[in-house]
């Protein structure tokens, strides 16, 4: 999710003790590798599409059962009062860290990131666009995915933060808005041993045609965040191509879902449409960047839209 500034400090504390003692609590076989193979990235589902052993983004997401063993963890998410999508506990090892990359794919176009470091050290900064900063132990963070952005735990201890995805709701956004006043108070959110948190949690799966009204509204905001493209010999007019390119595409998938609706015997013929796009989109869309991030626009159109308007 795009936002004003590269990071947010919500005025929530929670108790690094109890995280602690949950997190060292798990056991060493419910460490998973990254999903991309990124060295010295593990992680402890929490919660997963079915609540099982995945990293999806979508489906009916449900609490795992290393959260059901966590009961501070669910006490925290329960206390944001919103419902969260995938939620894992990250592991850097020492000397690790997350490559610098922005956030393009669907699911990240209305969700933000919470991060709540459990395990962690003053060296470790969390860098996004020109700023870093370190997350403390026992804060609440997010930051904007859309920009660049990096991780380096250059320490010889492990870093482990609890993250979680969610679209928020007003009052979530009314706390985040709050968190930089002076004067609002840090809520401590302490563990009660008698409470059972109930949590909040998704049940959102994509349709297997995306609406056009979807499709356009994603297709014009990533069209607002274009820049001519470099190293070309007419870049305005590369830039009117790929914007043609677009147009056309937003105009003919409204054509086929006014003739067939989701009807699944007319997915060949959403299915042409998009591979058409892909392709050209590969080749008009070289060298056009996105002007927060730089990112190529064909990545960004692959990931938001082209890969998910058909599931």
């Amino acid at each position: 999710m795009q936002l004003a500034k590269p990071f947010f400090l919500l005025p929530r504390r929670f108790d690094v003790e109890r995280l602690r003692a949950e997190v060292t609590a798990m056991p060493a076989d419910a460490w998973a590798p990254h999903p991309r193979g990124i060295p010295g990235n593990t992680s402890v589902r929490l919660v997963s599409a079915e609540g099982g052993e995945n990293d999806r983004l979508d489906g009916d997401m449900r609490a795992t059962p290393h959260l059901a063993r966590a009961p501070y963890i669910r006490q925290l998410l329960a206390s944001f009062a919103v419902p969260w999508s995938r939620t894992r506990l990250l592991r850097l090892a020492p000397g690790a860290g997350v490559p610098k990359h922005a956030d393009t794919n669907y699911h990240w176009f209305s969700r933000v990131r919470v991060h709540i470091p459990v395990i962690t050290r003053e060296e470790v900064r969390f860098h996004c666009d020109r700023e870093s900063v370190h997350m403390a132990a026992g804060e609440a963070w997010i930051f904007d995915n859309w920009r660049l952005h990096h991780v380096v735990n250059p320490t010889s201890d492990e870093r482990i933060h609890l993250v979680a995805d969610t679209a928020g709701n007003a009052a979530f956004w009314q706390l985040v808005g709050s968190g930089g006043d002076a004067g609002v108070p840090r809520v401590q959110v302490a563990y009660d041993p008698a409470q059972q948190a109930d949590l909040l949690i998704e049940r959102y799966s994509m349709r297997p045609v995306m609406n056009p009204m979807e499709l356009e509204f994603l297709v014009g905001n990533l069209r607002s965040e274009f820049l001519p493209p470099i190293e070309c010999d007419d870049p305005h007019l590369q830039l009117s191509r790929y914007h043609e390119l677009l147009d056309a595409f937003v105009r003919d998938w409204r054509q086929y879902y006014f003739l067939h609706g989701e009807d699944p015997a007319a997915r060949a013929d959403f299915e042409r449409l998009r591979d058409t796009v892909r392709s050209a989109s590969q080749k008009l869309g070289d060298r056009i960047a996105l002007r927060t991030n730089r990112v190529a626009a064909h990545t960004v159109l692959e990931g938001r839209v082209l890969s998910v308007c058909l599931s």
